[in-house]
C-alpha cells in the first residue's frame, strides 16, 4: 500500500472527490485519493460495505463521507452524485468502480443476467458520469475515470454481457473525452486484467484457475488493487491533464499474448 499523503505533485490536495463502488478497486482508490489529501465521497448500494470502508478510513485517520444509493436508477445515481457533491462543497473527481458478472456461455445467458450486468456495468456508468459531467464542464475542470477490464477487448469465454458492458464503457469514455476536453474534463479508463477482488475471489479459488490465469499474465501473477490505485490516481491528477480518451491496461502485460 503507498501512502500518497504528503505527494503534492498530484494536486490532488482539496479536491473533491466521488467514487462509485466501495468494494475492492473502488475501497482501494478511495482511501488512495484521501491519503493524496482528497476530499473524498464513496456512493454504493450496500451500507455494510459502506460501513467497512469508513472503518477502513478511520484506521487510517482519514475522512470518507458515504452516500447510499442503488445506482442502476437513473433518479438515484443522478441524486446520489448531487448528493455528494453538496456534501464536499463540488465536484472535481469522479471514478466509477462498480461492476459485476456472471460467467456462462452466450447460449445458456438469461435475459434477466444480461439485464442485470447491463444496469449494473454500464447504465450505472452512463448516469453517474453525465451527471458528473454536468457539474464539471460549466465549472471548467473535471477528471473522470472509469474502471474498464481486458474483456473489453479480448474475446474471454463466458463472458459475453461483462464483456460487452466494458466494451462499452470504454467507447462511453471516448465519446466523453471528445465531447468534454474544451471544458477542462478528462475522461478516461484504466482496464485490470484478473485482480484478486471480492468479485474474481470465488472464480479464482476453484482448482486450477488461478494457476492457469497467472500462466497467462507475462509479469508472472495476477493483479491487486494495490496496483490500481497509482494508475487511477495518475488520471485523477493534475498531471493527467492532457490524458484523454484513453484506455490504460493495467493487466501485468495480459492483452501481449
Amino acid at each position: 500500500m503507498t501512502d500518497w499523503r504528503g505527494q503534492d505533485w498530484l494536486g490532488l490536495g482539496g479536491r473533491a472527490a466521488l467514487v462509485a463502488g466501495a468494494g475492492g478497486i473502488g475501497e482501494a482508490v478511495a482511501l488512495a485519493l484521501a491519503r493524496a489529501g482528497a476530499r473524498v465521497a464513496v456512493t454504493d448500494v450496500s451500507e455494510p460495505r459502506l460501513a467497512e470502508l469508513a472503518k477502513a478510513a478511520a484506521a487510517q485517520s482519514l475522512d470518507v463521507a458515504a452516500v447510499a444509493a442503488d445506482l442502476t436508477s437513473a433518479s438515484a445515481a443522478r441524486a446520489a452524485v448531487s448528493e455528494a457533491a453538496a456534501l464536499l462543497g463540488g465536484l472535481d473527481v469522479f471514478v466509477h468502480a462498480v461492476g459485476v458478472n456472471d460467467r456462462r456461455p452466450v447460449l445458456g445467458t438469461p435475459d434477466e443476467v444480461w439485464e442485470r450486468i447491463i444496469d449494473v456495468n454500464l447504465k450505472s456508468a452512463v448516469w453517474t458520469a453525465q451527471a458528473a459531467g454536468a457539474l464539471m464542464v460549466p465549472a471548467g475542470y473535471g477528471r473522470i475515470v472509469f474502471l474498464s477490464s481486458v474483456s473489453g477487448l479480448l474475446a474471454h469465454a463466458d463472458h459475453a454481457p461483462y464483456a460487452a458492458t466494458k466494451g462499452g464503457v470504454n467507447q462511453l469514455c471516448r465519446v466523453m473525452a471528445r465531447e468534454w476536453a474544451a471544458h477542462g474534463v478528462t475522461v478516461n479508463a484504466v482496464a485490470p486484467g484478473y485482480t484478486e477482488t471480492e468479485l474474481t475471489r470465488a472464480h479464482l479459488d476453484k482448482p486450477g484457475v488461478r494457476a492457469g490465469l497467472t500462466a497467462l499474465v507475462p509479469a508472472g501473477r495476477l493483479g491487486t488493487v494495490a496496483d490500481l490505485a497509482g494508475p487511477v490516481l495518475f488520471l485523477c491528477s493534475a498531471q493527467s491533464a492532457f490524458v484523454t480518451g484513453h484506455v490504460m491496461y493495467v493487466d501485468g502485460g495480459r492483452t501481449l499474448v
